[in-house]
């Protein structure tokens, strides 16, 4: 009965990508508009397309690196082997491909939106979600047909052909060369990430101070010299990086699942893989509800609520999910107690595992939810900053730095108790299952997230074609709402980060050898100190480099305004290239560092000092990078709705304030401080704990305090020393047989 399942994971991620394919050909048939929109369009997809490729000449470099270490890496400890190499490779290569899917769509939805937005905003919405769900199912088709097939492709060389054990090291290294896909594809989702966030950033940034608050002139509009580059930044940040970025964390989830599965002792019709399965099943069930989902996201009239409708697609493939789960387990599981192999005593039953799936998927809609209350226009936080823009530009930062900082209660109190029940549920296991219930639906979030930066370009477009009022209404009504859906997206991923973190925390303590992380010890106490700090000086890093680039851009918007006679009135063209290559190169050169930190910080820490010192940095880095995480995207997402408020007219005092007034000078201010908090740094915490851990459970074995990890099949080992203390009890070791 394995076979079914086994085999059925990758015919799911078969029919999502096939899905995509038909929503892809539908968005490409659609009107693309006048020659000078189809002209700025291709603007737009030449320079994304430029930066994809500068980004991956580097990249290639990288993978080809990390690739041979890891070959050369796998070959030194029993439960590891160099094939960890190819599945390192295959999964950077698929990252990759997840977020050029994205960008691919996206460049060919966003004038088609603005034609579409000419008829009505049921059509803008149709076709700009369209394009949104494209990104979506191609992320998650991809994740399941690539885990699905290589597990099943290390699971008979490692486990079947030798006869192996599932709850052995023979499953055990199974998934551990399995890590490497997981390993590859967050490597590429954090540079993906950082360089698409300092991008976009840079350029959006030089285009609003000078152009909006300097010249005095709209934010996208055609005589912007960096508003081309502005819009090259939504996708390869927004829309690239983030399909990067989800692709990465749907595949960490499900590792960490799969690897506590393996220490589960299931009496199941499945021969004891039921714990191992079940992520990937839930994955693939997850990925055909949020397909019919999508077809629930529409409106039938201009005057409907857009986020209403997004909402209800969203909450039907959650329900769906839940639904499913339910017989799934019933029918995988065994009735009775299961238990753990390293602790029998530790027992837990399969509505157990129900349960903290159902826990997993309720924490994802309340922090979507907690997160559009902070960051959507209309609410009490986003009026708050808009109030404190009546006073100048220091108290609009005032606000916002405010309401980010409170805006971390609420989720990290709805994210510990989720982490305790679900533990309470099914132990650790119960933890990472509750992640992967929510991340089933990733197909769906990554839709609704990516339809707003498709929307956005279409706003753009809109304004630089000069189209009639009532089209920018309409895509600033999809835009505004893609402002609120993205800062839900965001605190839904750092949600589940911060469960798949715990989860693969502790899988990598058993690959370590290591029964606790004892804070007493002054080097591990160090260590979390040092790991706290990490999540910061990796936003410095970020922040700095948007500060750096955006100097250049406004510079070169400055000389082009100076220098080229006739821009003002139209008679003159900007040099929209130029400002496209200064977000490149700076973006590329840029990435390096704060990549570097991921990487790199776990492999010193635990080849120097040890995997419990290391364990130490992990807990720092996880708790201080899900609170940065939660802070900067909320913050950021709060800033930009309070500048959008302005264009609809906001209440002040009694006096109406409109696009213009010092109130709203001041909230470009806080939008442009915000931008790269929501973009650049904030979004990429979720990579920076994933990643960290992700590295640590690959050389755990590496550096595993267990004698056994490291054994010969046969013979006696003589063992100089080895102090076990039970209580009181010292027991010197001469011999291990």
């Amino acid at each position: 009965m394995e076979d079914v399942f086994i085999y059925l994971v990758p015919v799911f991620g078969i029919l999502g990508l096939i899905v995509m394919a038909i929503k892809s050909r539908w968005v490409i048939r659609q009107e693309t508009g006048d020659p000078n929109m189809v002209e700025l369009a291709e603007h737009i997809a030449k320079g994304a397309m430029a930066f994809l490729k500068a980004e991956w000449k580097v990249l290639i470099y990288f993978v080809i690196i990390a690739g041979l270490i890891l070959a050369w890496s796998g070959t030194l400890v029993p439960n590891s082997s160099w094939i960890i190499a190819v599945s390192f490779v295959i999964g950077a290569v698929l990252s990759a491909f997840a977020g050029y899917i994205g960008m691919n769509i996206a460049t060919k939805a966003n004038v088609r939106t603005t034609q579409a937005a000419k008829t009505s905003l049921r059509q803008a919405l149709h076709v700009s979600f369209t394009g949104g769900s494209v990104m979506g199912l191609g992320v998650a088709g991809l994740a399941v047909l690539g885990m699905g097939s290589l597990f099943i492709v290390f699971y008979n060389m490692f486990v079947v052909s030798a006869g192996g054990d599932i709850n052995g090291i023979e499953m055990e290294t199974a998934l551990e060369v399995l890590a490497g896909f997981s390993l590859g594809a967050e490597s590429i989702a954090l540079f993906a990430r950082v360089g698409g966030g300092i991008y976009t950033k840079a350029a959006d940034v030089g285009a609003d101070l000078v152009g909006k608050v300097e010249a005095g002139i709209p934010e996208d509009d055609v005589r912007n010299p960096a508003t081309i580059a502005d819009n090259v930044g939504d996708n390869v940040g927004d829309v690239a990086g983030m399909g990067a970025d989800l692709f990465g964390s749907y595949v960490a989830t499900i590792l960490a699942s799969m690897v506590l599965g393996r220490e589960i002792i299931s009496n199941d019709n499945m021969g004891g893989l039921a714990p191992i399965l079940l992520p990937l099943v839930i994955a693939g069930l997850g990925l055909m509800f949020s397909i019919l989902g999508t077809f629930f996201v529409k409106i039938t009239k201009d005057t409907d609520s857009v986020q209403n409708a997004l909402n209800m697609g969203n909450w039907i493939s959650i329900l769906l999910t839940v639904g499913a789960s339910f017989f799934l387990i019933d029918y995988m599981f065994p009735e009775g107690n299961l238990s753990l192999v390293r602790d029998p005593a530790v027992t837990f039953t399969k509505m157990g595992i129900f349960g903290a799936v159902f826990i997993g998927l309720v924490v994802g809609a309340l922090m979507s939810i907690i997160t559009e209350y902070y960051t959507a226009m209309g609410k009490m936080p986003v009026n708050s900053i808009i109030k404190q823009s009546g006073t100048g530009h220091a108290t609009n930062i005032i606000g916002g730095l405010s309401v980010g900082m409170e805006s971390t209660v609420l989720p990290i109190l709805v994210l510990a108790a989720g982490i305790y029940t679900s533990f309470m549920a099914a132990g650790l296991y119960g933890v990472a299952i509750a992640a992967a219930g929510m991340m089933a639906t990733t197909a769906m979030q990554l839709a609704i997230d990516a339809f707003g930066p498709i929307a956005d370009n279409a706003g753009g477009i809109a304004e630089m074609s000069g189209l009639p009022k009532e089209v920018r209404e309409r895509t600033d009504i999809l835009d505004a709402v893609g402002n609120t859906t993205a800062a839900a997206g965001k605190g839904f991923a750092i949600a589940s980060a911060a469960l798949t973190a715990l989860a693969l925390f502790a899988a990598y303590v058993g690959l370590a050898g290591i029964t606790s992380i004892d804070i007493y010890k002054a080097d591990v106490l160090a260590g979390l100190f040092v790991g706290a700090m990490i999540p910061f000086i990796f936003s410095s890093l970020c922040i700095a480099a948007v500060g750096r680039a955006a100097m250049d851009m406004v510079n070169e918007v400055r000389r082009q305004f100076k220098e080229i006679p006739g821009i003002m009135d139209y008679t003159g063209k900007p040099e929209y290239d130029k400002c496209v290559e200064i977000s490149t190169k700076a973006s590329i050169r840029e990435m390096i560092a704060p990549g570097a930190i991921a990487l790199l910080v776990p492999i010193l820490v635990g080849f120097i000092f040890g995997p419990e010192v290391l364990g130490g940095v992990l807990a720092g880095v996880t708790v201080s990078g899900v609170l940065m995480g939660i802070f900067q995207n909320n913050a950021g997402g709060a800033w930009d709705n309070a500048k959008k408020s302005f264009e609809k007219g906001v209440m002040i005092d009694g006096v109406m304030q409109y696009k213009g007034s010092e109130a709203h000078k001041a909230s470009v201010t806080g939008d442009t401080v915000g931008d790269p908090f929501k973009d650049t740094s904030g979004p990429s915490m979720n990579i920076l704990i994933k990643l960290m851990s992700i590295v640590a459970l690959v050389i755990a074995p590496h550096i595993s305090v267990n004698p056994t990890h490291n054994l010969p099949e046969e013979g006696i080992v003589q063992v100089n020393k080895v102090e076990l203390k039970r209580h009181d009890l010292n027991v010197e070791i001469i011999e291990v047989k």
